[in-house]
């Protein structure tokens, strides 16, 4: 019975896997940047909730980027991690609306926080415990200190 039950675990866990990401990338269904913006943009002033992932309850930072893309049809993976392999790279002088933004806050690799970018330089982001759902801009020196990345999905 228990190597029924490990089976059973492992070959759920593999096609979940195989469905999601194909060599370390996920293949994410584009969505318009302007929708993608524009979502994002009415819950400002939402409040941060730890693995927060809708309006009623509150957004964490991946929460709120993984929400804009379900209400626009398209399904993002939930964490700033697995959000940062999506897309492709794009030089932070090249960043346009719509397009993902990473940070390391906790000096950490791989990045652990992710907002959308607005409108150059300006992003939207669930900051942190006790914040709420904010526009930044990217040139501010916390933001500069802590850039790890873009990607965009197109």
């Amino acid at each position: 019975m228990r190597r029924w039950g490990l089976a059973l675990l492992v070959a759920a866990l593999a096609s979940g896997c195989a469905s999601v990401q194909r060599h370390g990338v996920y293949h994410v269904k584009p969505v318009s940047p302007g929708a993608l913006v524009s979502t994002a943009k009415k819950e400002i002033g939402r409040p941060y909730r730890y693995g927060g992932t809708d309006p009623q309850k509150g957004f964490d930072c991946s929460g709120l980027v993984w929400w804009s893309y379900r209400q626009n049809g398209s399904s993002l993976p939930r964490s700033a991690h697995e959000q940062f392999y999506a897309g492709v790279s794009v030089a932070r002088e090249s960043v346009r609306a719509g397009d993902l933004v990473f940070f390391h806050i906790a000096g950490s690799h791989p990045p652990d926080h992710v907002g959308i970018v607005t409108k150059p330089p300006l992003f939207v982001h669930a900051p942190s415990t006790g914040g709420k759902v904010r526009e930044n801009s990217l040139d501010e020196a916390y933001w500069t200190q802590h850039f790890f990345g873009a990607r965009r999905i197109d």
